[in-house]
């Protein structure tokens, strides 16, 4: 009786490790890599290893980093599932204070690409990865919101870490602000690591893979009678489009807000106001997707950050009047925030509840690669779409291009998402909650 009693209050302690560990390692692992805007804003108008580099040649770091926290996802899954999420989560803290430590010293932009873009981005994904495969299999009434929690550390991330980074840039130079940030992400990460375990069902099914030891360095076979499913091919779609819109918009809203006439500060403040939104937005939408069915929200988030492409930075990018260019992007900055980064902790939960959690790691890290890759070429496109122009009254540079292709992205993953909403119809019957 007394084991029994106990059981569900250690379940209930190790869900609040889960989370405030997680919290910490989106916090940090994705947080520093969200900020990179400010490192942009600063690359573009400083000379050294950045003299006459364009601003998509400097993008190509922040571009690295993030599609590398899910490029290496299956990697990260398998190893997880061979070793311990514990250990992989301590060696990608490990990878990102030398990726931070080694960009300090760099001289030429190469230096930055493989140092800050592809040693912090796998590191990264090391540190990330594992917290986001283990965390949802110990909730199930209430994983949206316990997955919005954990993932509004990524806006929460961005919002500390902007401002910090800038004033740390300022105070003691971008090369001592690397080395600074290194240190506190081996820090924190390492502290977290150490609560990260699999819950009892998973640890279970790990347990009856006798070959493990001979499969260390395999990834997880994924289930292809799952993958060649329709439902599959739109939720890859959606997300390969979703993927490749998503971090255009806040790697270029410090310049962006420069050529509205703002000060560097306050272009940093947006990055901030952004991921202010990010952390608040994951939370309440985490919640509504448990009351009123995952996919509806997750449908919900793209068919917004579509609306607000077009309905208000279209708009701040071609008007004239100045005032209402600036309203439009402060508003458009606030929806971005709250609709686009939560489609990211959504995903998780409608995958669960679609594909069993017995596949979700094999597909969930299939799924974040083609994020991956989908950030990798979406990025550098949309910051080559970015205009100068030399006049008279001076340079200007304009955004329309890039926020078009923003814009058809999303709108396309709505169309997605939509097909995949339209699957469960066709297989389970019409039901409001999906």
């Amino acid at each position: 009786m007394e084991a029994a009693s106990s059981a569900p209050h250690h379940k209930r302690r190790q869900q609040i490790l889960i989370i405030i560990s997680s919290l910490i390692l989106t916090f940090t692992g994705c947080g520093l890599n969200f900020a990179f805007g400010v490192y942009q804003e600063l690359y573009e108008t400083i000379d050294g290893p950045f003299e006459g580099v364009s601003a998509a040649q400097i993008d190509l770091i922040g571009t690295l980093a993030v599609s590398l926290m899910t490029l290496g996802a299956p990697f990260a899954n398998a190893w997880s599932q061979s070793y311990s999420p514990r250990s992989v989560t301590l060696i990608g803290g490990v990878m990102m204070a030398l990726g931070n430590i080694a960009a300090s010293f760099g001289q030429k932009l190469w230096h930055f690409d493989l140092s800050q873009g592809l040693l912090l981005g796998f590191g990264s994904c090391l540190a990330y990865i594992p917290c986001m495969t283990v965390a949802p299999g110990w909730f199930d009434g209430r994983r949206g919101l316990a997955m919005g929690i954990i993932l509004s550390g990524t806006g929460l991330g961005g919002l500390a870490w902007a401002p910090f980074l800038r004033y740390l840039n300022t105070a003691v130079g971008f090369r001592n602000t690397l080395r600074i940030t290194g240190v506190m992400a081996f820090v924190m990460i390492g502290a977290s690591a150490s609560a990260l375990k699999w819950d009892p069902a998973a640890e279970a099914l790990r347990n009856q893979d006798s070959q493990s030891r001979r499969r260390r360095w395999k990834l997880p076979r994924a289930n292809w009678n799952i993958v060649r499913t329709r439902t599959f091919t739109a939720h890859a779609t959606a997300a390969a489009l979703q993927a490749a819109a998503y971090i255009t918009p806040v790697y270029f809203f410090s310049s962006y807000a420069r050529s509205l006439g703002y000060s560097s500060t306050a272009g940093a403040n947006f990055i901030a106001l952004s991921n202010a939104c990010n952390f608040g937005g994951k939370i309440i939408l985490g919640y509504l997707a448990d009351r009123f069915g995952r996919l509806n929200a997750l449908l919900l988030c793209v068919f917004a950050s579509a609306g607000v492409t077009f309905g208000l930075w279209l708009p701040s990018s071609i008007l004239i009047n100045l005032a209402v260019r600036r309203g439009l992007f402060i508003a458009y900055t606030v929806t971005w925030g709250i609709t686009a980064s939560s489609y990211v902790s959504l995903l998780p939960t409608a995958l669960v509840e679609e594909f069993g959690i017995q596949n979700f790691a094999s597909i969930n890290g299939l799924l974040y690669m083609i994020r991956g890759f989908a950030t990798l070429v979406g990025t550098p496109a949309g910051g080559a779409l970015i205009k100068t122009h030399v006049k008279v009254t001076g340079t200007v540079v304009t955004y329309e291009n890039m926020v078009l292709l923003v814009g058809v992205l999303v709108m396309g993953s709505t169309i997605s998402v939509s097909w995949a909403r339209l699957e469960t119809v066709v297989q389970s019957g019409w039901k409001w909650r999906a």
